[in-house]
């Protein structure tokens, strides 16, 4: 509010040393302190007062509506986001009555979705397991390749002894 640094700060404590003396310093700014207190105090209810009986006049919805004038994008993304949910909630197979046509054709295709995500799990775990049985069956064979080769290499340093 009154936009003073630290310069002018210390340029008025300096001047109040003089001008009160060491004695009557704390005392000044004692009160000063109470002083600030106080009219913050009274700004602070004078402001919660006025948002107060602006709500209650209503100009919270005009308020509401001149932000939306200004800021058309953001009311436009409002509208969107709105639309989607309402968009969403239309097509929630929960919302129909179950023995409408709707219903027991909402029914139907939750029904075939669960059979389409079983059978992808299923073949999902079977392609794992064959790839399961081929890297064992990869295993199998480099380490009977290794057994192989492994009697050669120990017959070598005994020769060698």
């Amino acid at each position: 509010m009154f936009d003073l640094g630290w310069t002018e700060l210390l340029v008025i404590g300096i001047v109040a040393l003089i001008v009160v003396g060491p004695k009557d310093l704390p005392v000044l700014f004692r009160n000063a302190g109470r002083w600030v207190g106080k009219m913050r105090g009274m700004a602070r209810e004078f402001s919660r007062a006025m948002n107060e009986a602006a709500d209650e006049a209503g100009v919270s919805d005009i308020q509401k509506s001149i932000k939306a004038a200004t800021n058309p994008v953001g009311s436009a993304m409002d509208g969107v986001k709105k639309a989607a949910g309402e968009f969403k909630s239309e097509f929630d197979p929960t919302r129909y009555d179950p023995d409408s046509a709707t219903g027991k054709l909402s029914a139907e295709r939750a029904e075939q979705a669960k059979k389409i995500q079983a059978a992808s799990a299923r073949a999902a775990a079977d392609r794992k397991a064959r790839e399961a049985a081929e890297a064992s069956a990869k295993a199998d064979e480099a380490e009977a390749a290794l057994k192989s080769a492994a009697p050669d290499t120990a017959a070598e340093p005994e020769a060698k002894s």
